[in-house]
């Protein structure tokens, strides 16, 4: 029994699932079941697409983010590859098995993934031109021969100069889906995860053309049918793989988080400075990001890095060189903090509807070094800036440029497949039928193991929602300092550090 993934990194569903111009996603919908997936916390593409593929939530992988903390220092940050990983994921457990894999595309997957069968490395590479970018090596050149030069993002992403990113955000996905095609016909697998960053570029380039709720939307914009363009696109690629698919194949098409517009940006160094809990020993003249600041560590009793969320931390004595909170009063002096935090309020002063986590309240487990408040304002409808000097609290658009969007708790999945094989138990599972209601990301990977007739893995920490009968119902690792420098500009320049 096969086994594809198609990724469509930051599908929403009310778009997904709502669109009646997309002849194949309906199809795969009336032979099988779709609706809503909720994400995990925080609803990122790294971790969330490694959740999903390991089932394990982002406190059991030990990777909150882009960038975590690597020790316990205050510069300790690191970018997060694919050696953070550590858990087994669905390619791992198969391989067990005797089964091929082939995985384009999946965050983090650089350096790319030495898997049994093949990878290509998603948007982190640095450079396809110049760096081995698959397992094994001579894949690369196999690509460049196939299709030139091959995109892994569209440079320039956070730009005013709509037209060239709107091509190249579509030719890069061309061209992946003709490497994925390639791959499909050519190679041997019984597992295939692909993930399309595209649409997630598209979201966030082209969102407020699209959405008449956006605070700066223009209806009379020549990009107003842009994200639906890319649907469209998304569709017909769909079709073509679709058509290349033998009859035991199940077919997922899966988004790792949602999309929803973006109000705009909640200082949040800017307001710990005013609340007295980040403490400078010189105000900053401009604007300056957090790591640039001269920090008062030995007054200082909270920070928080920026992006699409707030990681906040905590000065505790014992812990951090210079503590200054007591680790007897940490869990009370947390609450106050995040009382604080829910309490925040919008440019016109009312309540911003912050979601506030502790990361042991909403892990299985909680491995490396977490943050001790996650945060999402105004429930990810504001995103978190980390620089100091704004003259107000609220800024209405990115601090590291223009952005139409933020990430939404939740993503679509639709799930579909014909001819399965009996599980361990004899028994054969199928996927369910129409609109399913209460499906997460954690569910993804133990239903499809469970429909392939495999054993669902105990780590796996969600559902199968398949059904019996007729189916109603650790840290940074892997780049040089030259690398790590390129894939730091990008991450900043896509929003994910503030």
């Amino acid at each position: 029994m096969k086994i594809l993934v198609l990724g469509l990194d930051c599908a929403a569903p009310e778009l997904l699932l709502g669109y009646e111009d997309l002849p194949n996603v309906r199809r795969l919908m009336e032979l099988g079941g779709y609706g809503r997936l909720e994400s995990v916390i925080p609803p990122i593409t790294v971790p969330a697409w490694m959740c999903l593929a390991t089932g394990q939530d982002p406190g059991s992988l030990g990777v909150y983010g882009f960038r975590n903390r690597t020790d316990h220092s205050y510069s300790g940050l690191g970018i997060a590859s694919s050696r953070s990983i550590t858990e087994p994921a669905i390619w791992d457990y198969l391989a067990r098995e005797g089964k091929r894999s082939i995985i384009v595309g999946v965050p983090p997957g650089y350096p790319p993934r030495r898997i049994n069968g093949l990878s290509v490395s998603c948007f982190l590479t640095p450079d396809t031109d110049k760096n081995v970018f698959t397992h094994p090596p001579e894949l690369s050149d196999e690509i460049r021969q196939l299709v030139g030069h091959y995109p892994v993002d569209a440079a320039g992403f956070r730009t005013n100069d709509k037209h060239p990113l709107r091509d190249a955000i579509f030719a890069m996905s061309r061209t992946q889906f003709q490497v994925v095609r390639h791959l499909i016909q050519n190679k041997e697998w019984d597992y295939f995860h692909f993930v399309d960053i595209g649409l997630d570029r598209i979201h966030h380039g082209f969102w407020k053309y699209h959405d008449p709720q956006h605070v700066l939307h223009e209806p009379n914009s020549p990009f107003k049918d842009t994200v639906h363009d890319y649907y469209r696109h998304l569709d017909d690629e769909i079709g073509q793989v679709l058509e290349l698919l033998s009859e035991d194949t199940i077919v997922l098409l899966v988004s790792d988080h949602g999309a929803q517009r973006l109000d705009g940006g909640f200082c949040v160094n800017e307001w710990l400075v005013r609340e007295g809990l980040l403490v400078l020993k010189s105000y900053p003249r401009e604007v300056t990001p957090l790591a640039k600041l001269d920090v008062d560590w030995e007054k200082t009793r909270v920070w928080s890095e920026g992006g699409y969320y707030a990681r906040v931390f905590f000065n505790v004595k014992g812990r951090e060189p210079n503590g200054t909170i007591e680790p007897g009063e940490y869990e009370s002096f947390r609450d106050t903090i995040k009382a604080k935090f829910e309490a925040t309020v919008d440019r016109d002063g009312q309540p911003m509807g912050t979601l506030v986590f502790k990361p042991e309240q909403i892990y299985h487990k909680v491995k490396n070094v977490a943050p001790d408040l996650i945060v999402h304002f105004g429930a990810l409808y504001w995103r978190s800036i980390g620089g100091v000097g704004y003259p107000t609290l609220h800024i209405l658009e990115n601090d590291t440029g223009p952005d139409d969007c933020n990430h939404a708790q939740f993503g679509a999945f639709v799930l579909a497949a014909s001819e399965l094989p009996p599980g361990p138990d004899g028994v054969v599972k199928h996927p369910p039928l129409g609109e399913v209601t209460g499906a997460r990301l954690l569910d993804i990977a133990p239903t499809l193991m469970d429909l392939a007739g495999y054993e669902v893995p105990e780590a796996m920490q969600g559902r199968s929602l398949a059904v019996a009968g007729d189916g109603e119902g650790s840290t940074s690792g892997g780049y040089d300092p030259d690398d790590e420098s390129i894939i730091r500009d990008r991450l900043s320049g896509l929003g994910y550090i503030g």
